[in-house]
């Protein structure tokens, strides 16, 4: 039984629930920070305040008092966006037969359409991961598509009107840097620094539908680091974004069909690095300010606008043999502005809506970064998601273009970047032209899904012209490709005597570039089962046959590939209790000899009700038989006058997460995040490519060659009067890094921290497989250690 009551004031909507005990057990009742429903009972409260059967607030409480709370951006209840966060309260209480729980949520924290009466909607959840069950006002079936849509209402709030809705959060931070063994001859680094910042954030109502947030010199010095990792791909790495001003509403600036919003962007690293002896290491590019309008209009416009500042860095810098400093700029003043608006209409509530994008660097005529960077970037997508039978079928698509300009050096950059590769030598279609100034691309995609059912489907197809170029603002890993794909799932919701839910489908894709060139063909059959004991498994094979690549040789010509193949797993435990645990087996291989095995795990530990430890190892071995190497000159003509050299490489990586989670209460916890990782690279069967459109190398020491390594730094390869250096690339990579935080919310919406971050590495060339004493030998790397305090207090008026 399950009883809750609504009740309202001019200031906030008040929830009272009373949960009786289904089996006369005390209630689960796990302390955990805000936001980790771990395996609690929980109480949520769904709340469609804009009445648009679409969008949705949801507020849950736990029965240790812990706080949860997630934004549906759309009409299906596993959309949760976790970085909502309003200020609200919560409390609960367990009984001999049960447990109550009262909620006071805020009207500021909340957005509506301005009306004398107010209806929204409202879904109730209680959750019960011992018995694993989920009781619902409203259930909306595992097979039906839909959420908010399906609702019940809620009426009888009238007369709230809207506050003015005005927050200031401003902060104080100090932090400390300890570095283990600086180098002596760099003048830039000290073994003991410190420093102090202050700044402040800000959240206005525009009404009761729009906000606008705003930040002034903000300080993430509380995020965890990101992991480390070995790429060796031309393709870089974009991690996920974790700083708070940008994690919220972030929703609203994405697009659903093409990436031409990155946040992590905005603030990243200096790309520039002055040459000379020493350089003032700049973590960051500074950011000045940035500010953000969000919200939905009573017409069903949803709005998302951010802009960014970002400053002109300069770093210090030192030439040893002058003895002589310096100052170099390594990053320009840059701004960036995104507006995305979308439209709903029609009783299903489809959508239509457009995305735009632009940075701009401000920057002299024919300066060093003039050259580097391009200085207007822009780029846009209009999108369209029409929904029929509630959701059931959707037809969705978009169209995309990008436009950079700049320095004619600075647009040769692009076109040779890994995202174009203009100028390869056997493609008639992208050829590089030194005197532009500008250059521009489209984007298109089309599809169509069944999304409830037992029978559910996709298909689509997709093209990103050899010009799309979004990676100022956004990011594409590589354009020139158009494709399609398909997939179907059969899927059995209705318990059965072994299973609970199963699956089964397949999936197809093709790939080609501007140029008609079958890049990939890819098969898939998988399968998920959840068993009768609450266990899940799942299965998944797939096969790739032969392709010619145009983008190995890194400029180059076409090069083929042989087909291989993978077979992968999960096993998991119940999510229902309190020690979880899984298995993530995996191994693939191709007919050039190449393979890989890899294993990931996981276990979470809860001995008490107020700690949890996890453990997340992974370790992986594996072949690459394809790896690039370098290109050199004097080839022949079968690949064009140049030598493309690649090699076998053996790799081996083994990382462990490791995390300890106190909660003394819901709003004072200690969380700490260990990662050491090590890995290694051993180069070996070098070779170049014999012509283009070939998958077999001509290996160095054969076919009238020779190869000796000289020393321990070089590789001198003989081909009748040619003679070739190269290097010895073989590498053991350390990493440790570590986040302690204590966390306590002081007051509502005010927060203190206390830091202390561990970053350690180290690199070697001997690539020697690693093992478990890898770890340990991270833990004893050379690094820094940064102690810091930070302490915000939330003003509202």
């Amino acid at each position: 039984r399950t009883e809750v009551a609504f009740a309202y004031d001019d200031a906030a909507l008040y929830v009272a629930a009373r949960m009786q005990s289904p089996s006369g057990a005390p209630a689960r009742a796990l302390v955990t920070r805000r936001d980790r429903e771990g395996s609690s009972e929980q109480l949520i409260v769904s709340l469609d305040t804009y009445r648009d059967r679409r969008t949705a607030y949801s507020f849950g409480v736990t029965a240790a008092g812990v706080r949860i709370d997630y934004y549906h951006g759309s009409d299906a209840q596993s959309n949760r966006d976790y970085s909502y966060d309003p200020v609200w309260e919560a409390e609960s209480v367990i009984g001999p037969d049960g447990w109550t729980a009262e909620i006071r949520i805020p009207f500021t924290q909340l957005r509506y359409n301005k009306a004398a009466v107010q209806v929204w909607g409202v879904n109730l959840t209680r959750v019960i991961p011992a018995l694993n069950e989920e009781d619902y006002l409203v259930l909306i079936k595992r097979n039906e598509s839909a959420w908010s849509s399906r609702f019940a209402e809620l009426r009888g709030i009238e007369g709230i009107g809207s506050s003015r809705r005005i927050e200031l959060t401003p902060y104080v931070a100090s932090s400390a840097r300890l570095i283990d063994k600086p180098d002596r001859a760099n003048p830039f680094v000290d073994k003991r620094s410190g420093e102090a910042r202050v700044g402040t954030d800000v959240k206005i109502g525009l009404g009761p539908s729009l906000s606008f947030d705003g930040t002034i010199n903000p300080d993430f010095g509380q995020v965890e680091a990101d992991p480390a990792e070995v790429n060796l791909s031309a393709f870089e790495t974009l991690f996920p974004e974790r700083r708070p001003f940008f994690v919220a509403g972030s929703q609203l600036l994405r697009s659903n069909s093409l990436g031409v919003f990155q946040s992590r962007r905005i603030g990243q690293a200096p790309r520039f690095r002055p040459a000379v002896d020493y350089v003032e290491p700049v973590v960051n590019t500074t950011i000045l300010g940035a500010g953000k309008v969000t919200g939905r209009l009573p017409s069903g416009l949803s709005v998302g606008v951010l802009g960014a500042l970002t400053a002109r860095e300069r770093a210090r810098t030192f030439v040893a043999s002058d003895d002589q400093f310096g100052e170099s700029v390594v990053e320009p003043l840059t701004s960036f502005g995104v507006v995305r608006l979308q439209q709903e209409f029609g009783k299903n509530r489809s959508t239509v809506g457009v995305m735009m994008t632009n940075v701009h660097r401000d920057m002299d005529e024919g300066s060093t970064l003039a050259q580097l960077f391009v200085r207007n970037a822009v780029s846009g997508v209009f999108e369209w998601n029409l929904r029929f039978k509630q959701g059931e079928y959707v037809a969705f698509g978009g169209l995309g273009f990008s436009r950079v300009s700049g320095d004619s050096a600075a647009i040769i950059r692009v076109q040779r970047a890994p995202a174009h590769f203009f100028g390869r030598p056997d493609a008639d279609y992208n050829k590089l032209d030194p005197s532009r100034r500008s250059l521009s691309g489209t984007f298109v995609s089309v599809g169509a899904a069944k999304q409830a059912g037992k029978v559910l489907w996709q298909l689509g197809g997709y093209g990103e012209a050899p010009g799309l170029e979004i990676n100022d603002a956004g990011r594409i890993g590589a354009a020139d490709d158009r494709g399609v794909n398909f997939q179907v799932r059969y899927r059995n919701t209705v318990p059965g005597k072994r299973f609970r839910y199963w699956d089964v489908g397949a999936a197809n894709f093709d790939e080609w570039n501007y140029g008609g060139v079958n890049q990939q063909k890819f098969v898939q059959v998988f399968s998920n089962q959840t068993w009768k004991n609450l266990k899940s498994t799942a299965l998944t094979i797939s096969y790739t046959p032969d392709a010619l690549l145009d983008n190995l040789t890194r400029g180059g010509p076409l090069m083929g590939y042989g087909s291989n193949w993978s077979v992968g797993g999960n096993l998991n435990s119940s999510a229902t209790r309190k020690t979880q645990w899984r298995l993530s087996p995996f191994y693939a291989g191709d007919e050039m000899g190449g393979w890989t095995a890899s294993l990931g795990a996981g276990l979470s530990v809860r001995p008490g009700n107020r700690i949890e430890l996890s453990a997340d190892p992974a370790y992986t071995h594996w072949v690459n038989p394809r790896q690039f190497f370098s290109t050199l000159p004097d080839g022949s003509a079968a690949t064009f006058g140049q030598r493309y050299v690649f090699s076998y490489i053996e790799r081996s990586e083994l990382s462990t997460r490791l995390r300890v989670n106190y909660a003394v209460g819901p709003d004072l916890t200690i969380e700490t995040y260990v990662e050491p990782f090590a890995s290694s690279g051993r180069f070996y069967r070098i070779g170049e490519l014999p012509a283009a459109r070939s998958y077999k190398l001509r290996e160095y020491g054969t076919d009238g060659t020779t190869l000796a390594r000289f020393a321990s730094d070089s590789i001198v390869v003989t081909d009748g009067a040619a003679r070739l250096l190269l290097p010895v690339r073989d590498f053991n990579v350390l990493s440790f890094r570590s986040n302690f935080v204590l966390r306590w919310e002081w007051r509502p919406g005010s927060t203190a921290y206390l830091v202390w971050q561990q970053n350690r590495a180290d690199r070697l060339a001997s690539g020697s497989l690693i093992g478990p004493s890898s770890l340990y030998d991270a833990l004893r790397a050379a690094g820094d250690n940064v102690f810091a305090i930070k302490l915000n207090y939330w003003l509202p008026f």
